[in-house]
């Protein structure tokens, strides 16, 4: 295949990459700001006027990883807008040319967050039969913050487009994804545990949902080609939910330094969030966000190929080496 990775030197996108080089795919790479040194496509803003003909050129299939990331403290006056310019114009301006161009394939990667926040509150006020259960592909949505709406309006653009064209759609929806190189609280989690900082979190009993980036990697190397994965969407996950406890202590291990966990009650955890003006961090440590992979496992016969102890063993095998150049 010749494909087209935006975002190629992203976390995900450089990992994806490398696995499609040792496919003996040919690769397209696009980047936004030139370095001088790069041998790829310089697509400069990505908007509803980046123009792609050039970089589209001969591809065949489309993996759109580029994207206006959420984060805890925009600073942007209007950030449904900026995140509607990149996530929502830019992809599906993005797939238009793609499918005028003759793409055959486009796998979009959105996120967990279209579908909501935690399974407890989502399956309370939508499902209240449904109580701790998972999020799956054909749920009703519940998107709650600016940069969940804006992936859900793609997803639904990109729809209309394969229902216009012959151009196939794959969606992937990843929940907290993590691996060499893993960086925001993930990465301030690993610090603590390698300082030996006691962290207040041994009380919480919830379950979270992630997935390594080697397993999303192969789930999306999987949809490359597989003809049941043509205008799909698909959750991805490492297949083991852990509470947070569990995940400090099995990454913990994975450091060689024990976690330090203190039984502080979850009720004073989310009050002092909220004294800090940091609900949402509160949110993520404490309540649960399950995923239910067995479309994915059904439909393509994928299954993860490495273990959740597996992929913090590579991660943490990652950060310890960073430590010492």
């Amino acid at each position: 295949m010749r494909i087209l990775v935006s975002g190629s030197n992203g976390f995900i996108g450089a990992a994806l990459c490398k696995e499609l080089i040792r496919g003996r795919h040919s690769l397209v790479y696009t980047v936004r700001k030139s370095t001088g040194s790069e041998t790829g496509f310089v697509s400069g803003q990505i908007d509803g006027s980046t123009l792609w003909s050039a970089a589209l050129s001969g591809c065949n299939t489309v993996v759109h990883l580029a994207a206006r990331v959420h984060v805890l403290r925009d600073t942007v006056r209007d950030s449904l807008a900026a995140f509607r310019q990149v996530n929502v114009d830019g992809t599906l301006n993005l797939a238009r040319q793609a499918a005028a161009s003759g793409v055959r394939r486009f796998i979009y990667l959105s996120s967990i967050k279209v579908n909501g926040e935690a399974t407890e509150s989502f399956c309370s006020h939508l499902y209240p039969d449904r109580k701790r259960s998972c999020f799956r592909e054909d749920d009703n949505i519940d998107p709650q913050d600016k940069y969940a709406l804006s992936k859900w309006e793609a997803e639904q653009g990109l729809l209309r487009i394969a229902q216009e064209t012959d151009m196939e759609i794959v969606i992937i929806r990843p929940p907290l994804v993590y691996g060499p190189g893993v960086k925001a609280n993930f990465l301030t989690m690993m610090q603590w545990l390698h300082k030996g900082v006691p962290l207040p979190l041994g009380a919480i009993q919830n379950k979270r949902s992630l997935v390594a980036l080697d397993n999303l990697v192969d789930l999306i190397v999987t949809c490359l080609d597989h003809p049941a994965a043509a205008n799909q969407v698909f959750l991805a996950g490492d297949g083991e939910d852990l509470s947070t406890p569990d995940l400090l202590r099995r990454l913990g291990s994975a450091l060689g330094k024990p976690a330090r966990l203190l039984p502080v009650p979850v009720s004073l955890l989310k009050v002092g969030a909220a004294i800090l003006g940091r609900r949402d961090i509160a949110q993520r440590l404490c309540e649960s966000l399950q995923v239910d992979i067995s479309k994915a496992r059904n439909v393509l016969g994928w299954k993860p190929p490495i273990s959740v102890d597996e992929g913090l063993r590579r991660t943490a095998q990652s950060f310890l080496a960073a430590l010492t150049k």
